[in-house]
């Protein structure tokens, strides 16, 4: 038995260039609109589609039905490497990040939905690269390998083998994989167009309504403003906050919506745990402002929801300059990069499922110690939860903060201060974004050095494969025949 069938993984990863190909060509109207060149994009979809075609040929043989786990996992590890990869061709090719480094940065943090930026003034940049940089949050947030099932028919075997791997939607929605895609795409892009047209009804224009709608529901952070949402008005600013914390709720509640069952959704523990922090640090950082800023009551309460939903769903938007607020905001903040929403959503971090296990495992702990003969396993929405799960969950958590440790001692040792690095670690791997320090949301990326512009890259990707599927690619067990 083979360890690794190559030709298997090329063909799984040749959609990977086709949907970027018909990325760069969507692009290339946005240029000629606005008067801009299109030889970037025209060149960059050329490079694509030869690749594209190249792979197809030298696979068109291959049968899919043999593809075993460790294709699985290589697969789906290397489709956000691709897409990063080719992704940096619009980028060099209009001189906007003349660097591969930089270039990569920017399109690893787009298509993770990080919203990291290298670059320091993006209201200089042509609309179709803007339009570009926020359309790798769309395609990323809905899910690299959710786009392959979708458009790989021959993939319905193993489907739900390469769906599970890339993300954290666990519960079964529908028989077929495929299905599953087809509801996601629906609720995504209806989510998307709804929020264009209120952001339309504001102050925005309509490219900048769809820029930012693709990088709220992708919970990405891009924006066409270096002050971010900050420059835009209340209005705007609420319609953002509500479709961040829509963006990170489960796409398996929208699809029990459709379907009319509102007794899933009211059993969803994940979802009232989600809504109980969000209510309760929105409510603390407001609380902060007012009191200790001296801020207005309606000021406090739109910049204190705003960052926090802004945080905990991984978006990365800002509405207001943390690095000002009193030191309890800050600590508030940084304890928030590493929440998190619903699993089954766009966003990234340990994610609301995996904080809740944790506590209800301390619950139990201490339950045991009072009456040692008891035995209540965890529950999750009432049902309970594996002993092979939650020990999963418990080993993420743990290996979660050992990447962020060793990460920030790496980043210190290229140069960058402690709470730059801690943070800017913890907003990579948790695809958050800003940080503190010289990565707040005020600054950017582009003072790192370029070794932890390449380790943040490499820490984003992980982070949107949930830690677990790259780090079995170095166990031992992996590679056993």
């Amino acid at each position: 038995m083979k360890l690794i069938n190559p030709l298997i993984i090329l063909r799984i990863l040749g959609p990977i260039l086709l949907i970027e190909t018909a990325a760069f060509i969507l692009c290339i109207p946005v240029a000629a609109i606005y008067g801009e060149t299109l030889q970037p994009f025209i060149w960059s979809a050329v490079i694509s589609a030869f690749l594209w075609f190249a792979v197809k040929a030298g696979t068109i043989k291959t049968d899919i039905r043999k593809i075993n786990k460790r294709d699985g996992f290589l697969s789906v590890s290397f489709s956000w490497i691709l897409f990063s990869v080719v992704g940096v061709l619009p980028y060099v090719f209009s001189g906007t990040v003349p660097s591969f480094v930089d270039a990569f940065f920017e399109t690893a943090s787009g298509v993770t939905t990080t919203g990291a930026t290298i670059i320091s003034d993006v209201e200089i940049l042509p609309f179709s690269i803007l339009f570009w940089r926020s359309l790798t949050h769309w395609i990323g947030g809905l899910g690299i390998i959710v786009l392959v099932i979708i458009i790989l028919p021959s993939l319905k075997i193993t489907g739900q083998q390469l769906f599970s791997l890339e993300s954290s939607l666990k519960e079964k929605i529908h028989p077929k994989t495929k299905a599953i895609g087809y509801r996601i795409m629906f609720v995504y892009v209806g989510l998307t167009f709804v929020e264009v047209i209120l952001l339309c009804l504001g102050d925005m224009t309509l490219f900048d309504s769809i820029c930012h709608s693709f990088g709220t529901i992708a919970t990405g952070g891009f924006s066409t403003r270096n002050s971010s949402i900050m420059f835009y008005s209340n209005y705007s600013q609420y319609v953002i906050a509500i479709f961040m914390f829509l963006a990170g709720v489960s796409f398996v509640v929208y699809y029990n919506i459709i379907k009319l069952q509102f007794l899933k959704v009211r059993k969803n523990e994940e979802l009232r745990f989600y809504t109980i922090v969000v209510v309760v640090a929105g409510l603390f950082a407001a609380s902060i402002l007012v009191l200790q800023s001296g801020k207005p009551l309606e000021t406090a309460f739109r910049e204190g929801f705003f960052q926090v939903i802004s945080f905990i769903t991984t978006t990365g938007y800002a509405t207001a300059d943390y690095l000002l607020w009193p030191a309890a905001g800050m600590l508030l903040m940084f304890l928030l990069l590493f929440s998190g929403a619903s699993t089954g959503s766009s966003t990234g971090n340990i994610k609301m499922a995996r904080h809740l296990i944790a506590l209800k495992n301390v619950t139990n702990t201490f339950q045991r110690m009072i009456h040692a003969n008891i035995f209540n396993p965890v529950r999750i929405s009432g049902k309970p939860i594996e002993e092979s799960s939650n020990t999963t969950v418990i080993s993420f958590i743990l290996l979660y903060f050992f990447i962020f440790i060793l990460g920030t001692f790496i980043i210190v040792l290229t140069g960058p201060d402690l709470i730059t690095s801690a943070s800017a670690v913890a907003a990579s791997i948790g695809n958050v974004g800003p940080g503190f320090g010289q990565v707040g949301p005020m600054f950017n990326y582009s003072a790192m050095p370029e070794i932890s512009k390449i380790v943040f890259s490499l820490l984003m990707i992980i982070g949107r494969l949930e830690i677990l599927t790259v780090i079995a690619l170095f166990s031992k067990s992996f590679w056993k025949i």
